[in-house]
């Protein structure tokens, strides 16, 4: 087999109607398996993907699918590269006490999905990050849907690589006094605007 029969898979968007098959007949559908998989909005890794797909919605660039291992989390039409990161003080899991609030920002080398191609440099590869917080504090009333429940904050890469060189994560008090522009969802565009531009 040619390593040309072996590229990135053409990927395209689903309904979620496609059907789950064995020997012709149907077992079930994707958005099935969606339902089952996803429902779950307030795990780690489930709230990270809402997390990129809610900042990609408010830069404008949700189109398409979203590009799993990329060198960094959303590419928008002006073509910032922002990394998104979230956290939140409920878990789905039975907790003792509310979760202290940290964000990774770790430097990564950065593998290139189009060629499989791993980058041996250990750096941040954005402009920009966007760090997510779930701020709800109520386990009752949690809705991940509910935009009026995150808040964000947005900061130049540069300062991170300044100020934090090597860290590794990062906890909320720390990343308020590194002046992140703190903003609501609305806000997001103006917000990551004017972080990207400055790294011009």
């Amino acid at each position: 087999m040619s390593t040309a029969e072996l590229g990135p898979l053409a990927i395209t968007c689903r309904s979620g109607n496609e059907p789950i098959r064995t020997n012709g007949e149907t077992v079930a559908r994707l958005g099935e398996f969606w339902t089952w998989a996803c429902s779950d909005l307030a795990n780690n890794t489930m709230r990270g993907i809402l997390a990129e797909y809610l900042v990609a919605t408010a830069l404008g660039a949700a189109a398409g699918t979203r590009t799993e291992w990329d060198t960094v989390d959303i590419r928008t039409p002006e073509n910032w590269r922002v990394e998104v990161k979230s956290s939140a003080y409920l878990q789905s899991w039975a907790q003792a006490k509310l979760s202290e609030i940290s964000f990774s920002i770790a430097p990564a080398s950065g593998w290139d999905a189009q060629t499989g191609i791993a980058s041996p440099e250990i750096l941040r590869r954005s402009d920009v990050y966007v760090f997510c917080l779930l701020h709800h504090q109520d386990k009752q009333t949690l809705d991940p849907l509910d935009l009026d429940q995150w808040t964000f904050y947005v900061l130049p890469t540069p300062v991170l690589d300044e100020r934090c060189r090597t860290q590794r994560t990062i906890r909320l008090s720390s990343l308020e006094r590194l002046s992140p522009l703190k903003t609501n969802f609305t806000g997001l565009p103006k917000a990551v605007a004017t972080c990207a531009e400055g790294t011009r």
